[in-house]
């Protein structure tokens, strides 16, 4: 059992003698090798939350691509030869994935699952999630289902080209042991249409937009208490920003 910030969990603290927080649970969508992730370890960076123990973070990241199901000897054969769609929402637990963010919205620690992508396999090993002042979920669909979008205090969407986010993913992929072809098959198979059908309409219920992702980006700490957000008229706006402000920490999420 690893803990969401590494390392192990030997010594935490039980259950019963940790404070229970209420987190403040920020959504980050975009299409796949959007730069998701980087928006959300930028964010962690610059708030020096990254240097850290994980059982003291008050910002832990998570992602939705732990949730992926188990799938079924057929289904991973077909995974194997990169014909498993895995961008429809169906590819999703998403009752797992919705009873966990309701219990980390309730401030309670969670176990959540680990998933292989070279065996397409969800693992024994689980990952502690503790309680924190602001918890960013992640993935391609997090917008989708309702029930999941409205828990979100803030939902930011990462607007990238959709040529960088082929490049990006060609090499992710190629990384994992993948074949070209099999990789650009797959992407204009069920990727890129899945993305138009199912992850780009959710876009219009981000509260901010950031374009070109973390290169586009401003974190600061953010004076106050609670949620703001303003903008200014433009595209898509010209210029937005969001902040939150806890108790134990304060950021701003910025685009122009």
């Amino acid at each position: 059992m690893a803990s969401a910030g590494g390392g192990d969990c030997e010594g935490a603290a039980p259950e019963a003698d940790r404070p229970h927080h209420r987190p403040f649970l920020i959504g980050v969508s975009g299409g796949t090798a959007s730069g998701k992730s980087t928006v959300c370890e930028k964010i962690m960076e610059l708030l020096g939350q990254n240097e850290v123990d994980h059982r003291q973070r008050k910002l832990v990241i998570l992602s939705q691509d732990r949730f992926y199901k188990v799938l079924t000897p057929e289904q991973k054969a077909k995974a194997l030869k990169g014909q498993y769609n895995f961008d429809h929402p169906d590819a999703f637990d998403n009752d797992l994935m919705h009873r966990t963010l309701k219990n980390i919205v309730e401030g309670k620690t969670v176990e959540v699952p680990t998933y292989d992508f070279v065996t397409h396999s969800r693992l024994a090993e689980t990952t502690v999630v503790y309680p924190a002042d602001v918890v960013l979920f992640e993935g391609i669909l997090v917008f989708y289902s309702q029930e999941v979008r409205d828990m979100f205090h803030l939902r930011l969407f990462v607007d990238t080209d959709s040529d960088v986010r082929l490049s990006r993913r060609v090499l992710r992929d190629v990384q994992r042991g993948r074949d070209l072809e099999q990789i650009l098959t797959q992407y204009t198979t069920f990727v890129k249409p899945a993305f138009e059908e199912f992850c780009l309409p959710t876009k219009k219920y981000a509260d901010v937009i950031i374009p070109r992702g973390v290169d586009n980006m401003e974190v600061t700490p953010s004076p106050g208490h609670g949620l703001s957000c303003t903008d200014t008229p433009g595209f898509l706006p010209s210029s937005t920003e969001c902040s939150y402000t806890g108790p134990q920490l304060s950021l701003a999420v910025a685009t122009s």
